[in-house]
């Protein structure tokens, strides 16, 4: 994935945050929440409680610095975050009746939100109800490291555009008609993650078609080497994956984010088919 050079990026409404650890409870969907989630995973026991409560999320924040062009995108994981973030919206502007776009946040170290505390280690979220994505950048050197990711720039942009799939759900009404109902392969939870990657995989499939203001693609088209990067990065945060590098057995019905077969699949449908093909809710047990 390259950003067009001479692509206008400046303007979006991402922002820098970093404010200390402090956590309020509830309700966040997405890639991460590693720390946490792998200790209630394997030991059966909730640590949420464990971590101190804030009242909410901190404010304040200030704009991604040096962050005008494709050139800058492609020279900054936070500038390629928040340019990424024109084009998502962009699409979704596109495809979903009176969108709204969702707040944007770049994490530095780590900050409080009405969802939980953001940072690297509980991963890229998104928080309903601040209809905010947090996400720290540093987040992918622990793939890498961690969970034998490469996530190099699509791999990334997969990350965001998975979590702006979750904002996608929130609006349309995806997530109040099929709430969270516990863990397993045919929850809601992994119906819900496996359709929000399907949705990022139906923007990549677009991505070089969204424009700035003077008509320039923000992106090239990604190469097939990039789009198995992105495969790659939804491999390594499924569920069984995660369980066999954290030492632990598979068992599906704990999972809340589908396998890993799963996760690339439903990449893959929405990238070869678009967004008409992620109706993850309409698929009968066992078939997922």
């Amino acid at each position: 994935m390259t950003f067009n050079p001479n692509a206008s990026v400046g303007g979006n409404a991402a922002r820098r945050r970093g404010t200390g650890i402090a956590v309020a409870g509830g309700g966040l969907a997405g890639i991460g929440a590693l720390a946490v989630l792998l200790l209630n995973l394997f030991t059966g026991s909730d640590f949420s409680g464990l971590i101190p409560v804030s009242p909410g999320a901190s404010g304040g924040g200030s704009e991604i610095a040096n962050c005008k062009t494709g050139a800058d995108a492609n020279a900054s994981d936070d500038c390629r975050l928040a340019a990424a973030s024109l084009a998502i919206n962009q699409y979704w502007a596109g495809q979903v009746d009176g969108y709204r776009q969702p707040q944007l946040i770049i994490v530095d170290s780590a900050t409080s939100t009405q969802c939980g505390t953001a940072s690297n280690q509980t991963g890229p979220f998104y928080c309903p109800p601040e209809q905010t994505v947090y996400i720290d950048p540093t987040f992918f050197g622990l793939l890498r490291s961690q969970f034998d990711a490469t996530a190099g720039p699509l791999a990334q942009l997969y990350v965001l555009a998975h979590e702006y799939g979750h904002h996608v759900q929130q609006i349309t009404g995806i997530m109040q008609k099929h709430p969270a109902d516990g863990t397993g392969p045919d929850s809601n939870g992994v119906r819900t993650e496996l359709q929000a990657d399907c949705f990022a995989g139906a923007w990549v499939g677009h991505m070089s078609e969204q424009v700035d203001a003077n008509g320039v693609p923000f992106l090239q088209a990604p190469t097939p080497q990039q789009i198995a990067d992105a495969i790659n990065a939804a491999q390594a945060v499924g569920d069984d994956h995660i369980q066999k590098e954290s030492g632990a057995a598979v068992n599906p019905e704990t999972w809340t984010h589908g396998s890993s077969d799963q996760r690339q699949r439903w990449f893959q449908n929405g990238y070869k088919q678009g967004a008409g093909a992620c109706d993850t809710f309409g698929v009968p047990g066992g078939s997922l």
